[in-house]
């Protein structure tokens, strides 16, 4: 984000005195406020799934962090480049010129050429993919990699088209990614592992709906790439816990708290409080049946995405939650005593996450239009009428691009509910 949207980022939030402050949950985050993240890879990145999750999960979690993210994702491209150029135009205009701090790169899936597999082919490939470390390196010493295992080739809810199937090549050419990795002293992320895991057991629970998770074989639906970025942000040491309240039902008091602070407590006759955390849950589809198979098959929710809510010795049987007037569930004592995860429930935070996971998708939207429809079609042209024409649209899209972020980052900001536990029949 260029320094003027910054200012109007700090004025519209009135947050100039404290947003660059680090929040006590993020100190083990790798992540900082002023990075700059670039997404690199094919299609599959081009799908602007699994990097608009990354994105909304980091700000949703950290609302007080300024962290700006470029998608860099090319339908077809290999280690060689494609359809956008070859790799070295599309280094120099689509990642460089950004100053990333940090760089995520997946590529393979065109790579091994959905063939078995082939020396030549691979040595291609790691030759390849060595150049674009090495160039990025060359360009900014400084720039943390990480690079990420491709995403699986489904040979799971389909039968292998050949011995070992693609996905074989691509767990080869992902050892490869992991090997270099480590002799370049920079992280690595396993995406095939974690998506061909949720694969396995959603074909168990449900048949239909396992193939769904990676329909085509190649392309993730959401559902997969929610896996891929809990497996990204995981990576960055990413907490579990959006906010933690621990009440004592018939004292009203609180017994803990963790990244919120409670107010206002009052025990009779109905128990009500205040609450203001300072993150929201995971924007998450609670209408999406996949979706809702992969987060039961995975480890998403018990790892990034926990809001208990713990309310002991309460008198009555049986109890309605409301949060800003809105009853979003009804929990018995015992489920309330034992603690319910608010992030998987309906609630005004909920809607605030998947607020933010929308203008996510729209300033990720814009920002592609400049980068394939404006800079890769004729920013290079010989004409200079229609460069300086590419250049006008270019920065109109910027501005239009920083105006959303502005309201995304504010969408974040924490905002303060009122609860009531309501004694039901």
């Amino acid at each position: 984000m260029k320094f003027l949207a910054r200012l109007a980022l700090c004025a519209s939030l009135a947050l100039c005195a404290t947003s660059w402050s680090v929040p006590a949950n993020a100190q083990g985050f790798a992540l900082k406020s002023g990075d700059h993240v670039v997404v690199y890879g094919d299609s599959i990145t081009a799908q602007r799934l699994y990097s608009n999750f990354a994105e909304a999960y980091v700000l949703t979690r950290f609302p007080q962090l300024d962290i700006d993210w470029t998608g860099a994702g090319w339908g077809g491209d290999t280690v060689g480049g494609g359809g956008g150029g070859p790799i070295d135009l599309r280094l120099q205009r689509d990642v460089i010129p950004y100053h990333p701090t940090t760089v995520t790169v997946m590529l393979g899936m065109n790579d091994g050429g959905y063939k078995p597999f082939d020396q030549p082919t691979f040595d291609r490939y790691a030759k390849g993919y060595q150049h674009i470390i090495d160039v990025i390196k060359q360009a900014d010493p400084n720039a943390a990699f990480v690079l990420i295992q491709p995403s699986p080739y489904d040979d799971v809810t389909q039968p292998a088209k050949f011995p070992g199937g693609y996905n074989g090549v691509l767990i080869k050419y992902g050892q490869f990614v992991k090997s270099l990795a480590q002799k370049d002293g920079v992280q690595t992320v396993d995406f095939n592992t974690a998506v061909d895991n949720v694969l396995a057991r959603a074909l168990v629970e449900d048949n239909a709906d396992a193939a769904k998770i990676l329909p085509g074989r190649v392309h993730p639906s959401p559902a997969g790439h929610m896996i891929m970025a809990e497996t990204l942000v995981k990576a960055w040491n990413f907490p579990a816990t959006v906010a933690a309240v621990t009440l004592d039902g018939a004292a009203g008091t609180v017994t803990a708290a963790e990244n919120t602070a409670v107010t206002n407590v009052v025990a009779t006759p109905t128990l009500k409080w205040d609450e203001l955390d300072k993150a929201l849950p995971l924007p998450i589809n609670l209408n999406d049946d996949v979706e809702q198979l992969a987060l039961k098959c995975s480890d998403f929710v018990s790892s990034i995405d926990q809001e208990p809510l713990t309310v002991a010795n309460l008198p009555a049987a049986k109890y309605n939650l409301n949060i800003d007037g809105k009853t979003v569930g009804t929990f018995t004592k015992e489920e309330l005593a034992a603690g319910v995860n608010l992030a998987t429930v309906d609630t005004p935070m909920l809607d605030q996450a998947n607020t933010v996971l929308d203008l996510t998708n729209k300033h990720v939207g814009i920002h592609y239009q400049k980068f394939q429809g404006v800079q890769a079609v004729w920013g290079g042209d010989s004409n200079a009428d229609v460069r300086n024409g590419a250049e006008m649209l270019a920065k109109g899209l910027d501005e239009e691009d920083q105006a959303i972020v502005v309201q995304q980052r504010a969408a974040a900001q924490p905002v303060l509910h009122h609860f009531e536990l309501v004694a039901a029949q």
